[in-house]
């Protein structure tokens, strides 16, 4: 039974993950920072098991990965997004959301590294958006941590391929999890109607991807876009 562990899994795209790694029979764990309620909900729903633990803390990460061991797949999913011009950002929200969203996947890949080398397997999937790719308007800061996740991707691929590990990832555009509730709906709406598919995506579309990239034996390196076609 593959081991797998998800980042930022208590909600949203990270929780659809759970569920759908739990259903296909793995031995899930998944790591969260504040919403401990809907942790332990998920984990009675699911048997996943749900460990506290602030990805952008080293030592957070490597106590997390001492209760679990050895993993098999490695979904690195948590991430927090801040919205408004750069030239009003303050420098420490600056580096809190890089230190979630691009340290916290070196936090996370130097911890299972030992265990994928020592097997000369394992599957990593990062989780970046479509603004990553293109960039958008007063999220300058987000789009600069998620084109940089797209870039360690790439070049993790090329570093780890000759030892058996996989590395891709997943660039969202827009699901209908928390970061999108503060959007107000004619936006929403505005963003479906531009999308050739017809509507604004779920975090279970994304789930699906991951695990997909996470089983495909001959796919590395990929950045694969699941937003219904609005950035082609």
């Amino acid at each position: 039974m593959p081991t797998v562990l998800i980042t930022g899994g208590s909600r949203g795209i990270g929780a659809a993950a759970v569920r759908r790694f739990c259903k296909s029979g793995h031995n899930v764990y998944f790591l969260y920072e504040k919403e401990t309620k809907l942790a332990q909900a998920l984990s009675l729903e699911t048997g996943a098991t749900a460990i506290c633990a602030d990805v952008s803390d080293r030592a957070a990460v490597q106590n997390a990965f001492s209760q679990i061991g050895t993993i098999d797949i490695l979904i690195c999913n948590a991430g927090i997004s801040m919205t408004g011009l750069m030239s009003m950002m303050s420098e420490s929200d600056w580096d809190r959301i890089f230190a979630v969203n691009v340290k916290g996947i070196y936090n996370c890949v130097n911890a299972a590294m030992s265990g994928f080398l020592a097997k000369q397997s394992g599957a990593i999937v990062t989780v970046s958006s479509m603004w990553g790719q293109v960039g958008a308007s007063c999220e300058v800061a987000y789009s600069a941590t998620k084109g940089a996740v797209i870039a360690m991707t790439k070049a993790l691929a090329k570093e780890l391929g000759p030892s058996g590990i996989r590395v891709n990832c997943v660039a969202p555009g827009v699901i209908l999890t928390d970061m999108c509730s503060q959007i107000e709906p004619e936006i929403l709406d505005e963003l479906r109607s531009e999308t050739p598919i017809g509507r604004n995506g779920t975090p279970e579309d994304v789930a699906q991807a991951i695990e997909y990239l996470a089983n495909a034996p001959f796919v590395t390196g990929q950045v694969l876009g699941v937003n219904g076609g609005y950035v082609i």
